[in-house]
């Protein structure tokens, strides 16, 4: 399980993340539908129709071997960030 968890000023945020859901997330992502749709916007958005930097296909058997190899890796820290106003973001595995 991912844990997430954002400190800013008073305010405490705690998100457990279980790794299904980012299984999911990845079959999502990473369905050529969602990715045709993403590199239509961008070429639509785009000024300068010429340089466009489209998003490459992105393949799910690679990332579900990334998430079969984290969760080898409990309590690693993936980020953690701390603001010059306090806030702190940390995401451990």
């Amino acid at each position: 399980m991912m844990r997430v968890k954002v400190k800013s000023g008073k305010v405490r945020l705690f998100v457990p993340i279980p790794y299904v859901f980012l299984s999911i997330g990845i079959l999502i992502l990473s369905s050529e539908r969602l990715q045709k749709l993403i590199n239509k916007w961008i070429i639509e958005q785009s000024e300068d129709k010429e340089k466009v930097f489209t998003i490459p296909q992105i393949d799910k058997r690679e990332l579900r071997g990334i998430v079969a190899e984290l969760k080898n890796h409990r309590g690693l820290g993936l980020v953690n960030v701390k603001a010059k106003d306090g806030t702190e973001v940390i995401v451990k595995l």
